[in-house]
C-alpha cells in the first residue's frame, strides 16, 4: 500500500515566494555581472582583432579564442535575461497562489473540512433533513458555505499555480540550448562553443537593408553575437558604414575599410580624392592621442562625419554643425573646433568623457546658394535621423548609459537644425546652441524641441543680423539664454579660444551652465 497523497494543494501553501524571489535576484545579479564583462571582452577582442594591440599568428589565435569566449558569454547572458523575465512575471503570482492555498486550507480545517487534491471538500457534506431543528439546519447551512468558500478559494489558488506552472516552463526554454544541467552541463568550453553554434556568424542576408529606423537597426545589432557583428563588419562595410543606430566602433571600422580601399585605388575624380586625402589626413591622431572614429564617409558625395573622443562611451556629445562653404578641406579647422570644445568642458566638469562630432552630413550651400533654404530643407531629416541614431545606440543593453548631447549649430547649420527639430518625433538633444544664427524660420526657441536653447551673436556679426531666415537669437521675444560674447566678435570667431563663448559653449556641453 502506499504512502498517503501529497494534494497539490498542501504543496502550493508550503511555497516559499521569499526564497523564491531571492533566487531570482539572485539570478538577475548573475545577469547584471555577466553584461559588462562581455562588453570589456568584446573591446578586447575588438582590439585584438583589428590588431590594435597584438598582431600575428598569436594574435589572430587569441582574438579567435576571445571571440568564442564573448559569444558564450553573450548566448548565455541572452538565455538567463529570457529566462529571468519570465521568472520575474511568475513571482506575483505564486505570492498570490501560496497565500490562497494556505487561506484555503485554513478556512476547511476551521470548518473541521478537508480538502482533496483538487481542492474541493473531501468526502459527502451533510445535507439538511426535514426532521431537523432550526439550528441544527443552521449549522448544516454553514458549514457547506464554508466548504464552498474554501472550495471557491482553493480554485484560486490552483489557477494562480498553473499560471507560475506555465511561467516557469516558458523560463526554461530559452536555457534548453546551454544544455542538460541536471546532466553535469556541456563537458567543456569547446562543447559549449559547437552547441551554442557562437562560432558561426548569422548569415548576413538578415541585414535591415533598408530599414530606416535607428532603433530597430540598433535592436537588429544588438540580437547579433559578437562574432556576428565583426562578420557584418567585414563583409557589408558600404552598409554597415552608413548605417544610422549601430556603435561608433562598428561604423568606425567599416567606414576605415571603405576609406583603405579608396587610397589605394585612384580615385579619377579630383574632387573626390580630395575627399579621401583630406578625411585620411583628419584621421591622424592629434597631439593628445585621443580616440578619432569615422561615423560617416561617402567622398562621392563630399560626406564626412568624425567624431575626436568615443562616441560609444562619452558621457556628454557635442554635435558640430557647419555652415555655408564648407566641406572636407575644412577637417582641421573643424576638428580643432571639436577639440577645443571637449577640453572646455572638461575645464566645465573635470573627469567628464566627451566626444565631439564634426557633422558634414550635407552638402553646404555656397554663397551664391545659400539664401536659399533648399539644403537646409534635405538636410535637417539627416541631421535628425543622425541624432536618433547616436541616441539608439546608447539605448540597448549593454551599452554605456544615453550621454548629454549637445547640437553646436553655426550660420546656415542653425537652420539644418531648425528643420531637424521638424522632421517627425522630438530632436534627440538635450541642448541646442545656436551660433551666428542669421534666423531659423521659428518664431520661438521653443519650436527647437530642445530643453535648453542657447544663442551667441555679435555687433560685428553682420550674418547674425540679417535675419535672412526669419527670427533668431537676435529678437528680444525668440526665448533662447543668450551666452557671451566679445567686442569685435565676428562670424567665425565663436570656437576662439581667447573668446568668451568657447568657455560658456563647454559649460553648456558639460551641463553646468544653468538655462536661466
Amino acid at each position: 500500500m502506499t504512502g498517503p497523497l501529497t494534494s497539490p494543494l498542501a504543496v502550493v501553501a508550503a511555497w516559499d515566494p521569499p526564497r523564491l524571489r531571492a533566487a531570482v535576484a539572485g539570478l538577475g545579479l548573475v545577469a547584471d555581472r555577466l553584461q559588462p564583462w562581455r562588453t570589456r571582452l568584446d573591446a578586447l577582442g575588438r582590439g585584438l582583432a583589428g590588431a590594435e594591440v597584438w598582431s600575428g599568428p598569436a594574435g589572430t589565435a587569441a582574438a579567435t579564442a576571445l571571440s568564442e569566449v564573448s559569444g558564450a558569454a553573450w548566448s548565455v547572458h541572452r538565455a538567463v535575461t529570457g529566462s529571468l523575465a519570465q521568472l520575474q512575471e511568475l513571482l506575483p503570482d505564486a505570492v498570490e497562489a501560496q497565500q490562497l492555498a494556505a487561506a484555503a486550507t485554513a478556512r476547511a480545517a476551521a470548518a473541521g473540512l478537508a480538502l482533496d487534491p483538487a481542492g474541493r471538500v473531501a468526502g459527502d457534506q451533510p445535507l439538511p433533513a426535514p426532521a431537523m431543528a432550526a439550528d441544527q439546519t443552521a449549522a448544516v447551512d454553514d458549514l457547506r458555505a464554508a466548504g464552498l468558500a474554501a472550495e471557491a478559494t482553493a480554485a484560486e489558488a490552483l489557477a494562480a499555480a498553473e499560471r507560475v506552472t506555465a511561467a516557469a516552463g516558458r523560463a526554461g526554454e530559452p536555457l534548453a540550448g546551454l544544455g542538460d544541467v541536471a546532466g553535469g552541463g556541456p563537458v567543456s568550453f569547446a562543447d559549449l562553443v559547437v552547441r551554442l553554434g557562437t562560432g558561426r556568424p548569422r548569415d548576413a542576408a538578415e541585414l535591415p537593408l533598408y530599414e530606416r529606423d535607428p532603433g530597430r537597426v540598433a535592436a537588429w545589432w544588438a540580437g547579433l553575437s559578437p562574432a556576428q557583428q565583426m562578420s557584418v563588419v567585414r563583409e557589408q562595410p558600404l552598409l554597415v558604414g552608413g548605417l544610422d543606430g549601430l556603435p561608433a566602433w562598428a561604423r568606425d571600422r567599416a567606414n576605415r575599410s571603405r576609406l583603405a580601399l579608396s587610397l589605394r585605388d585612384w580615385q579619377p575624380d579630383p574632387a573626390v580624392h580630395r575627399v579621401v586625402v583630406d578625411t585620411a589626413a583628419a584621421l591622424e591622431p592629434g597631439p593628445d592621442g585621443e580616440v578619432r572614429q569615422l561615423l560617416q564617409f561617402d567622398p562621392r558625395g563630399g560626406l564626412v562625419s568624425l567624431s575626436i573622443g568615443d562616441l560609444d562611451t562619452a558621457g556628454a556629445v557635442a554635435v558640430l554643425v557647419p555652415g555655408i562653404r564648407t566641406d572636407s578641406g575644412d577637417l582641421p579647422g573643424l576638428t580643432g573646433d571639436a577639440a577645443d570644445v571637449r577640453a572646455a568642458a572638461a575645464a566645465a566638469a573635470p573627469g567628464l568623457a566627451v566626444a565631439g562630432l564634426v557633422w558634414l552630413g550635407y552638402r553646404t550651400p555656397g554663397l551664391l546658394t545659400a539664401p536659399s533654404e533648399r539644403a537646409a530643407g534635405r538636410a535637417g531629416p539627416v541631421l535628425d535621423r543622425a541624432l536618433d541614431g547616436l541616441a539608439a545606440a546608447r539605448a540597448v543593453p549593454g551599452a554605456a548609459p544615453p550621454p548629454r548631447t549637445t547640437v553646436l549649430a553655426h550660420s546656415y547649420g542653425t537652420l539644418v537644425t531648425r528643420r531637424a527639430a521638424g522632421a517627425p518625433g522630438r530632436l534627440a538633444a538635450d541642448a541646442v546652441v545656436l551660433l551666428g544664427s542669421p534666423g531659423v524660420e521659428a518664431w520661438t526657441a521653443r519650436a527647437l524641441e530642445a530643453g535648453e536653447v542657447y544663442g551667441a551673436w555679435s555687433r560685428a556679426d553682420p550674418v547674425a543680423l540679417s535675419g535672412a531666415f526669419g527670427s533668431g537669437p537676435t529678437d528680444p521675444w525668440f526665448g533662447d539664454v543668450a551666452l557671451p560674447t566679445s567686442a569685435g566678435q565676428g562670424h567665425s570667431q565663436y570656437y576662439d579660444r581667447d573668446r568668451p563663448t568657447l568657455a560658456a559653449i563647454g559649460e553648456v556641453v558639460a551641463g553646468t551652465r544653468r538655462p536661466g
